[in-house]
């Protein structure tokens, strides 16, 4: 994986303002999130948007999945990745999905705020995963 494809921390804290200036839930509140997800929720939702979310936006919710997978990702960390991941799942959010090219904009937003809490735990491994997955999708 290439310096390119890690993500960047000037990548997250941009993305968690809205193009409006709203503020997107922070990791701190997202878990009232978190009775939205489930694997099979969470599957189905990328196969429903992935084109229309864009790669970038998948491969950091795959990021966020795998790291809720990893034994090493503390419980409390993965309280706000489970969070997050609700939020994205969530069809009527801040920004409704079905808005073209903004739609997503509050969704990969909290997903970002969500890496950027538990980064330490993202490792090259973890992102190798997510690139893996998103080949599978998008090649």
């Amino acid at each position: 994986m290439n310096k390119t494809d890690r993500i960047e921390e000037a990548e997250v804290v941009e993305t968690t303002t809205m193009p409006d200036g709203g503020k997107v839930p922070e990791p701190e509140n997202i878990e009232q999130y978190s009775s939205e997800y489930s694997e099979p929720k969470l599957w189905e939702k990328i196969r429903g948007v992935a084109r229309q979310a864009g790669k970038k936006c998948i491969h950091y919710v795959l990021c966020c999945y795998y790291l809720l997978l990893s034994p090493d990702v503390p419980m409390s960390a993965k309280s706000i990745l489970i969070g997050a991941l609700g939020y994205f799942i969530l069809p009527l959010d801040l920004i409704p999905d079905l808005l073209p090219v903004v739609g997503f904009t509050d969704d990969l937003a909290a997903i970002l705020a969500a890496i950027k809490t538990v980064k330490n735990n993202l490792t090259p491994e973890i992102e190798a995963q997510a690139a893996k997955k998103l080949s599978e999708w998008f090649e």
